[in-house]
């Protein structure tokens, strides 16, 4: 089944109870209408309708507010400025071996990285193998 969406309506207090019956006063109160010149959403049914229509003198349906002029005017938005690029990495040379006669691509020298941990240090490792850690005992 299509879900029905309801019209909403704006109802505002506009005069003060004091003066008027106490039936009066509860009708008010009974839409969640608790200060003076407060405006609540209600949906747009015949019910809502009566309890407005039982007490005109109090309250009154506002138009739906419409949007101010300069809201519709888009925002000034400042962009970054684009950011430099990073060097490129260095190239690997191609050195060739003597008895395969394959090329072989050089590594780079390892760096030693200063880990948080102060008991462990990197070490380079040999070729395709994984770093290996040197710990205390």
């Amino acid at each position: 089944m299509a879900e029905k969406t309801l019209k909403m309506i704006r109802i505002k207090w506009v005069r003060s109870g004091i003066g008027f019956t106490y039936h009066q006063k509860t009708i008010v109160r009974s839409l969640g209408l608790n200060k003076l010149n407060h405006t609540v959403v209600r949906p747009d049914t015949p019910q809502i309708r009566g309890i407005v229509a039982a007490v005109p003198h109090l309250l009154v349906i506002v138009p739906e507010a419409l949007a101010p002029a300069w809201a519709a005017i888009p925002e000034y938005t400042v962009h970054a400025p684009a950011v430099a690029p990073t060097e490129p990495a260095p190239a690997t040379a191609v050195v060739t071996t003597e008895a395969v006669g394959e090329p072989a691509v050089a590594q780079p020298e390892a760096e030693e990285v200063k880990s948080a941990d102060a008991g462990q240090e990197t070490e380079p490792s040999p070729e395709g193998s994984e770093p290996a850690h040197a710990s205390k005992e």
